[in-house]
């Protein structure tokens, strides 16, 4: 059986459906989804309710595992990261040493030195801000835990999201919602500096994939990303261009959003992302490119056309 925890979100889902079709369905595993309200993808998928913060609750949704996805997504709130990050990874963490299942962490780059500088998986922690530091610590805890034979795992660590159905990102929701609704995207602190974008279902299909390789784990992998990296003027044009809208954005500067994180919590707990958009982000996955070359990465124009596919949202 093959178990993802915190299967609600995009991701989550995605990865549903990706193990389903490539992998669980040919040996006849199982696929289990837990969150605190799991819903069917599959139509043959285990649901089981479960609390990650409670350890007894996170150990029976783990027992019987073989390989167990950590995917869950948590508000773009602060105090909320602090109190629940590191208690859950400790759970999920003892449940697959209790049980003997490998471990898939779904992880991001707020640990990341935010500069130019070519981001591998060697890159430094050095996070700017708290929400950071907890990235920081729940991917030790789980280095160390791998480290000292507690786990067999591996990290996905994948930069900022772009894509169809639930996909909660910034660049979802200031660019690719406002444009196809007709409206004014924004675009923070800078318009041309180069983004290293994902899409969600090329993400989920890369941890299906790394799931169910032997000689995938102990290590770090960067997921992988179309390497014609664009400037948010040109994602904004190509969206526009796609969705059949005007290339219409300002750009939001960081006083205004400091002002206005003033007055909304929401846009506070962002600011401390923000020296990523002044400069180019350049997120290298040629470790995974190398290793799987097989692998179709999905290029910026048709993920944007993806985005467009109203059933596919529906669905999502």
């Amino acid at each position: 059986m093959q178990t993802i925890l915190g299967a609600n979100g995009q991701i989550g889902r995605e990865l549903a459906r990706c193990l389903h079709r490539d992998f669980t369905s040919k040996t006849n595993e199982t696929i289990r989804l837990v969150s605190r309200n799991p819903k069917q993808v599959n139509g043959t998928d285990e649901l089981m309710p479960a609390d990650l913060m409670d350890a007894a609750q996170t150990a029976r949704a783990v027992e019987g595992s073989s390989v167990a996805y950590l995917t869950v997504g948590l508000p773009m709130n602060t105090d909320l990261w602090i109190a629940q990050w590191p208690v859950m990874m400790h759970n999920v963490i003892a449940a697959c040493e209790q049980h003997k299942a490998k471990l898939v962490f779904f992880d991001n780059t707020y640990m990341y030195p935010q500069t130019s500088e070519v981001q591998t998986e060697d890159c430094p922690f050095q996070p700017n801000g708290l929400k950071g530091q907890v990235r920081a610590e729940i991917a030790n805890d789980l280095l160390q835990a791998m480290q000292a034979g507690r786990v067999d795992g591996l990290i996905c660590r994948a930069p900022e999201f772009y894509g169809p159905g639930l996909t909660q990102s910034i660049t979802n929701t200031t660019v690719i919602e406002p444009l196809k609704a007709g409206k004014k995207a924004k675009v923070f602190l800078a318009d041309d500096t180069l983004r290293t974008l994902i899409f969600t279902p090329d993400a989920s299909r890369a941890m299906a994939l790394l799931g169910n390789t032997p000689d995938g784990f102990g290590q770090t992998w960067h997921l992988p990303c179309d390497d014609n990296r664009l400037t948010y003027r040109e994602f904004v044009q190509l969206a526009a261009k796609t969705f059949g809208k005007q290339p219409k954005y300002t750009v939001v500067k960081k006083w205004q959003l400091v002002l206005a994180g003033m007055f909304n919590q929401q846009i506070c707990d962002a600011v401390e992302l923000l020296p990523r958009y002044a400069v180019d982000n350049i997120f290298d996955s040629n470790k995974f490119k190398q290793r799987f070359p097989e692998f179709e990465v999905t290029p910026i124009a048709k993920g944007l056309e993806m985005c467009c596919d109203t059933q596919y949202w529906l669905e999502g």
